[in-house]
């Protein structure tokens, strides 16, 4: 388990605090990261973030792309949360073809609570958040950056929904919005890969449905520190 803010380290609750603290970023719900993956974890996985959800409505959606980009592969799973407060983040990733120049590319999708972080350490940005920066999104993130694709509009669950180019390292894309009331990131490596939310992508939750046909390839670097 770490945090899901910074990637460091993790205490337990004890008998002074009652929530899972890190030393640079305080009270935080832990990241949990299989080091494998794989047809059973992801069943684990999402096994656990659905018995999480409350009775009376929907658990934390596990945003999948389906149908898969021709290609790619289904990377990694991981989600943010304890026994007491539940699931408050999941996050799943991809591997595959970057769509301009063909060569290896990243992408996960993020869902959130507010204040969590997970999807803005992802998109190297700065707070726990986007909302700051989607008061710019109509602007480019940077002069020249490989990444700008303008507006994405996916489709969620069925519904079209807008994601906002946000402020992002160079070497990635980072796009943000809603879906559900929680915050959907989107952040593809490199940064041209971003491209990928230009085409037709429907992203399906994994709690209602994991198709059989997922492909699986090698563990995602980005899921285990590299991000």
């Amino acid at each position: 388990m770490s945090c899901p803010r910074c990637g460091g380290s993790v205490r337990e609750p004890d008998l002074m605090h009652t929530e899972w603290r890190c030393a640079r970023c305080g009270p935080v719900p832990p990241l949990h990261v299989p080091e494998h993956i794989g047809a059973e974890i992801v069943a684990s996985v999402v096994g656990r973030v659905a018995a999480a959800g409350p009775p009376d409505g929907p658990a934390t959606p596990v945003w999948c792309p389906w149908p898969m980009p021709p290609g790619w592969t289904l990377t990694g799973v991981a989600y943010a949360g304890d026994e007491r407060a539940g699931v408050r983040a999941t996050v799943v990733a991809f591997a595959g073809p970057e769509p301009l120049g063909g060569g290896p590319a990243d992408l996960v999708f993020v869902a959130e609570e507010p204040g969590v972080g997970l999807g803005t350490r992802f998109a190297g940005m700065a707070g726990p958040d986007p909302g700051p920066q989607l008061a710019e999104a109509l602007d480019d993130p940077g002069p020249g950056h490989p990444g700008h694709v303008g507006q994405a509009r996916i489709r969620v669950a069925g519904h079209p929904t807008p994601l906002w180019l946000v402020n992002s390292p160079t070497d990635r894309s980072a796009y943000a919005g809603e879906a559900r009331g929680l915050w959907l990131h989107a952040i593809a490596w490199p940064a041209s890969a971003g491209h990928l939310l230009a085409e037709d992508v429907e992203l399906h939750d994994l709690t209602e449905w994991t198709p059989s046909e997922l492909v699986y390839g090698a563990p995602s670097p980005y899921l285990h520190g590299k991000a």
